[in-house]
């Protein structure tokens, strides 16, 4: 017997009720992404492994702007940490409805080159990263049967780029797993996707030779953190409740 589609309505959920946690905010794209999200309504978690002062600075700029914003110190490569922060999370009162998997290294090298402990070091931020924090927030989520989980690719894992063998191997994963949990998670009304940037005016672009780079960029300019979050935030919102394991960039028509 073929199963009735579903045509029920999805469950809205007012974003002041479900909060944000986004990785490695302290800059860059994951700080962008914060601010919008907060910008949207959501209570953000910001995540980060270092730097009091930075995300302090972030967590200040949200606040200001009238947003709620609360730290949360750990690295999601070490999995007992990443178990014991996010277990605190789970503690409190608000149910957290958004997942941004930002939190990302690079360690570029020609292959012949790269070292071991450079290969383990990204896929563990990135692949054990990802795993470490999206997979204790899942059955949660699904009990709330609502959540976006967006995860930050990039335009190496779709094209490739020589020297970043490492960088584009994890990255491709986090689109393999990406669209095989949004086929787990989609009748949960929990959207999984991924977004790709391509070269976005951060830290982690300083040493690529722009003049060299941008005539590799049909629109012939970086793009911005802004545009990347802005992207984050819509997936993240009501309006894209019936957008899935979908692979999106943001790279100036470079893929």
């Amino acid at each position: 017997m073929t199963p009735r589609p579903n045509r029920s309505a999805p469950r809205e959920i007012d974003p002041k009720t479900v909060r944000a946690l986004v990785t490695g905010a302290s800059r860059g794209i994951g700080a962008a992404v914060a601010e919008a999200l907060a910008a949207a309504g959501h209570p953000v978690i910001l995540n980060y492994r270092a730097s009091d002062e930075a995300a302090a600075e972030v967590a200040g700029r949200i606040t200001a702007a009238g947003g709620v914003a609360t730290l949360c110190k750990f690295d999601v490569a070490d999995a007992d940490a990443s178990a014991a922060a996010i277990a605190g999370l789970l503690g409190e009162e608000l149910p957290i409805g958004v997942i941004v998997n930002n939190a990302g290294i690079a360690r570029d090298a020609p292959f012949p080159a790269l070292r071991r402990e450079d290969w383990q070091a990204v896929l563990r931020t990135t692949l054990d990263g990802f795993f470490n924090v999206t997979q204790p927030l899942v059955m949660p989520m699904a009990r709330l049967r609502w959540g976006r989980i967006i995860n930050l690719s990039s335009v190496s894992a779709v094209i490739g780029n020589r020297g970043q063998v490492a960088y584009a191997a994890a990255k491709a994963g986090i689109i393999g797993a990406t669209k095989s949990l949004a086929r787990e998670l989609a009748k949960r009304n929990i959207t999984v996707n991924a977004v790709a940037p391509g070269l976005i005016e951060t830290d982690m672009i300083r040493d690529v030779p722009l003049e060299h780079a941008l005539p590799l960029i049909p629109a012939r300019r970086l793009g911005s953190a802004r545009e990347v979050a802005s992207l984050v935030a819509y997936l993240a919102s009501p309006a894209a409740g019936y957008i899935t394991g979908q692979v999106l960039g943001v790279n100036g028509g470079m893929a």
